[in-house]
């Protein structure tokens, strides 16, 4: 069975050391963001040569995987899911992207949520109604909020800007520091592509914004710019 296989190769890859060093750097501790999560300590590039391996497993067999306790067990079957995304029909994208939404309580990591959201979400809403976004948007999860956000860096790419912005501004007070850096991220993102649309954003929103955000967002400006942004004397 693929999935008894992944784990066998995963544990084979696994790392006591590395792992003591994930689990830290992805808060796993009390009341920490990733409290709980259990990591193997198997590098990302390890993963991604297992999802040549692996991916044709099957939907259910991902799922299972998805349901995991284990960190990276749970982050290969959502790198299959993409590369299955990427290479399927209609049909298999639509059971994918619907996977997706209804596992979002096991994609509770930002590494989880930022190597996947905008390739099956945002790729799947790329032709649609962005309704989804905006509920997810509005939800009480955490992730599922980033997931909001992050997907809209497909649209970023095609040089969609409508969604992030009117996300960024549902987003502009949330209470959460890894929102912050995710919308400021997606902002500095527009800013690569068309300063004048992230820089009218900013006009309006700069002064009110959590300063994380802001950060994030003028990261790139010359620091000139960047100082007055921070001063606010734009």
């Amino acid at each position: 069975m693929c999935v008894e296989e992944i784990k066998k190769k995963l544990r084979g890859l696994a790392s006591k050391e590395k792992a003591k060093v994930l689990q830290r750097f992805f808060k796993t501790g009390p009341g920490e963001y990733g409290e709980g999560d259990i990591f193997l300590g198997v590098r990302v590039p390890e993963l991604r040569k297992l999802v040549k391996k692996f991916h044709n497993c099957t939907l259910k067999e991902v799922r299972i995987l998805l349901r995991s306790s284990i960190h990276e067990e749970r982050l290969l079957a959502l790198l299959i899911l993409v590369h299955a995304f990427a290479k399927g029909d209609d049909v298999t994208r639509k059971k994918i992207y619907e996977l997706y939404l209804k596992h979002t309580r096991f994609i509770n990591n930002w590494d989880l949520v930022d190597t996947t959201a905008e390739h099956i979400v945002g790729a799947y809403l790329m032709d649609k109604d962005r309704q989804p976004l905006y509920c997810l948007a509005r939800s009480k999860d955490l992730w599922e909020r980033r997931i909001a956000i992050i997907a809209t860096f497909h649209f970023i790419k095609k040089a969609e800007f409508i969604e992030t912005l009117t996300i960024a501004k549902m987003l502009l007070h949330d209470e959460e520091d890894l929102i912050h850096k995710a919308v400021g991220w997606m902002l500095r993102e527009i800013g690569k592509r068309d300063l004048p649309s992230e820089e009218t954003f900013l006009k309006i929103y700069y002064a009110t914004m959590p300063r994380t955000m802001l950060r994030y967002a003028i990261e790139r400006f010359p620091e000139s710019k960047r100082q007055r942004y921070l001063k606010g004397t734009i």
